[in-house]
C-alpha cells in the first residue's frame, strides 16, 4: 500500500521530536507548586500523591497553585509538557502530544459564526495532532503519570468507560509503569491500540450490563489493596490540569480567553479543568478579563447533570440504578455515562457552571450523528461520538439564537481521527485478564487480581 508523503513526513517529524525530547527530558526540573483546598482556601504541600485536603471532612476538590503565575509556554517538540509550568509534574515521559487549536472555516461558515475556534485532540497529522489513541484523555495520562515519581513502587489503578483506559494503557505500556485498568465489558470495543501492550498493563472488567460507575466500584476494591495506587479521577490535580491544556492551547492560538466553551461531559472533570484554567489565565493577566461561559452537553436519554442543573439543584436528583444502566445502553457516547460525577462537591461542576454563567445542554444520538457527518464534511476529519454531542449542541444553540454569534467560541473536540488512523495503521484490541460480576465479592476480586502481578 502506498503511504502518503504527508504521513511519511509526519513520522519523520515524530522521530526527530522524540530525539529532541530525550535530550530535554534529561534536564527537566520538576514544576514548583503547592496545593489548596477549594472549600477553606488552606494551602499545603503535596506529599507526592495528595488527593484530598488533609484534616478536612467537608467534600472539596483541591487545586494546584503554581509558582509560575504567568505561564511560559515551551517548545512544541515537548508535546504536552510545553505547558509544564501549569502541570504538577516531577518528570516528563516520551510520546506526548498537545491539543491543537485552529480557526474554523468550514463549520463556522455553515453555522454563520465569525469566531469559531476548534481545539482538536486526536490524530490529524496535517494539523499537527499526533495523539495516536485519538482522544484528549492522553492529556490526563501524561500529566498523571508525570506526577508519579520513579520511586513509587505501586501499581496504578484506573477506572474508565473506555477512552481513558486506552490513553493510560498506551502511556504506561511505553514507559513501563505498572497499571491495572477497570472497564465495563460492554465498552471493550474502545480498547484498541497501535501496538501490543507491555506486560506491566493488566485489564479487568465488570460483566455485560454494567456501566462506568460499576467499573469505578471495582477499581475501588483493587485500589484498597496493599501495593496499589488509586489514580483519583477528578480529585487528582494532575488529571484536571492535563485536561486544562485544551484551554491553554486555545488561548495561545486565539490570543484571548474565549467567550464560550463547548464540551460534552460524563463526569464534568474536563469542564472543571477548563474553568480552573480560565481562573489561572485571569491571574496571568495577559489574555483578558472575562470568564468564558462553560457550555457542557450530555447524550440523551442519560442526562443526570442536565436534570440536576435545570432543576436548580446542587445535588444530583435521585434515579434508579438499573434504569440508568438501561439509559447508558441506549447512548452512542458511552464515555459520557458517569452516574456519580463530581457535580455537587466544592469546586466541582455545579460551581464551575454557576461561576461562569454556563449551562448544560442535551443532544440525541440522531443529532450527534448528523453533527459528526457535518463536521467531517466541513472540517475534513472524523470525530468521536462525545465530540459530536458537543458539536450538536453548538449547532442547536446557534439555531435557537441562545448564544452571541459574534463572540469568540471554543469547541473542544475531545476525540477524533480514529477512522483516519485505523485506515493507515495496524491496531490491536485489548482483551480482559479477568471479568467480574457487577457486584463482585471483594475477597474474590483481591485474590484473583493479586495473582495477575
Amino acid at each position: 500500500m502506498l503511504v502518503s508523503f504527508c504521513y511519511l513526513r509526519h513520522q519523520i517529524i515524530i522521530f526527530a521530536n522524540s530525539l529532541k525530547r530525550k535530550s530535554m527530558n534529561n534536564c527537566f526540573t520538576k514544576t514548583g507548586y503547592r496545593l489548596q483546598s477549594v472549600k477553606t482556601g488552606r494551602i499545603f504541600d503535596d506529599t507526592s500523591w495528595t488527593l484530598d485536603a488533609p484534616g478536612e471532612d467537608a467534600p472539596t476538590l483541591i487545586r494546584a497553585l503554581y509558582d509560575q503565575v504567568q505561564i511560559d509556554v515551551k517548545d512544541p517538540s515537548l508535546g504536552l509538557y510545553r505547558y509544564a509550568d501549569w502541570l504538577p509534574v516531577v518528570r516528563t515521559l516520551q510520546g506526548s502530544s498537545a491539543p491543537v487549536t485552529y480557526k474554523s472555516e468550514g463549520l463556522s461558515h455553515e453555522l454563520g459564526l465569525k469566531n469559531l475556534w476548534i481545539t482538536f485532540s486526536g490524530y490529524w497529522p496535517e494539523k499537527g495532532a499526533g495523539m495516536t489513541t485519538c482522544s484528549f484523555k492522553e492529556t490526563e495520562a501524561y500529566s498523571v503519570c508525570g506526577r508519579m515519581t520513579s520511586e513509587m513502587d505501586k501499581i496504578l489503578v484506573v477506572a474508565s468507560a473506555g477512552n481513558t483506559s486506552r490513553a493510560f494503557a498506551r502511556v504506561c505500556s511505553e514507559n513501563h509503569i505498572p497499571l491495572i485498568l477497570c472497564v465495563p465489558e460492554d465498552n471493550l470495543d474502545a480498547l484498541w491500540l497501535d501496538k501490543p501492550l507491555n506486560d506491566c498493563v493488566k485489564l479487568i472488567c465488570c460483566r455485560t450490563g454494567s456501566d462506568y460507575f460499576d467499573a469505578i466500584a471495582l477499581s475501588n476494591i483493587v485500589a484498597g489493596m496493599e501495593g496499589f495506587l488509586p489514580e483519583g479521577g477528578a480529585k487528582n490535580v494532575a488529571r484536571r490540569d492535563g485536561m486544562a491544556t485544551t484551554v491553554l492551547s486555545a488561548v495561545m492560538a486565539i490570543g484571548e480567553i474565549p467567550g464560550y466553551y463547548f464540551q460534552a461531559v460524563g463526569s464534568g472533570t474536563g469542564a472543571i479543568a477548563a474553568w480552573e484554567a480560565n481562573l489561572r489565565l485571569l491571574a496571568d493577566g495577559r489574555f483578558g478579563t472575562r470568564k468564558m461561559k462553560i457550555m457542557v452537553s450530555q447524550n440523551a436519554p442519560f442526562i443526570p447533570l442536565a436534570d440536576a442543573w435545570k432543576a436548580g439543584s446542587r445535588n444530583l436528583l435521585p434515579f434508579d440504578e438499573n434504569f440508568a444502566r438501561k439509559q447508558v445502553e441506549e447512548i452512542d457516547a458511552k464515555v459520557l455515562s458517569n452516574r456519580k460525577p463530581p457535580y455537587s462537591i466544592c469546586g466541582g461542576l455545579f460551581d464551575a457552571l454557576t461561576d461562569s454563567c454556563g449551562d448544560v445542554l442535551v443532544a440525541s444520538n440522531e443529532q450527534a450523528r448528523a453533527a459528526a457527518t457535518l463536521f467531517e464534511q466541513t472540517e475534513g476529519i472524523d470525530i468521536h461520538p462525545a465530540a459530536a454531542i458537543a458539536t450538536a449542541t453548538l449547532i442547536e444553540a446557534v439555531k435557537k439564537n441562545t448564544i452571541n454569534k459574534e463572540e469568540v467560541i471554543m469547541l473542544n473536540i475531545t476525540g477524533g481521527g480514529e477512522k483516519k488512523f485505523k485506515s493507515a495503521n495496524p491496531y490491536f484490541c485489548m482483551t480482559p485478564d479477568l471479568v467480574f460480576d457487577i457486584d463482585p465479592n471483594p475477597k474474590d476480586v483481591k485474590e484473583k487480581v493479586r495473582k495477575l502481578f
